[in-house]
């Protein structure tokens, strides 16, 4: 089972305002690479139950996409207390991710 939320306009700031480490993934279904990350990210989700994940499809969420200067996918925005501290290109591996999250917990 998935940990990953949803992400919308409607939830976003909700998702990333807490004082928990929140990693939001912006990817499209049509993207191979972000099918190559969900079950990364899901992975994670499942063993890192003190951080927040969560994920905004671009093409049905564009808003938020141009709000944080998305140009590719997946691109992995990592947020402490509601502003992004890490951004990640591309896919990454769940070692590399978790890295990445824990300079931030």
């Amino acid at each position: 089972m998935s940990n990953v939320l949803t992400v919308n306009k409607a939830n976003f700031e909700e998702v990333t305002a807490s004082n928990k480490v929140s990693v939001i993934k912006f990817g499209a279904s049509w993207c191979g690479p972000c099918k190559m990350i969900a079950p990364v990210l899901n992975n994670l989700s499942n063993n890192m139950k003190n951080v927040t994940f969560g994920d905004v499809d671009i093409d049905e969420n564009s808003e938020l996409a141009q709000l944080h200067d998305i140009m590719s996918v997946p691109t992995v925005l990592i947020f402490k207390d509601g502003t992004v501290v890490k951004k990640s290109l591309g896919f990454s591996t769940e070692e590399k991710l978790k890295d990445l999250i824990f300079q931030y917990m």
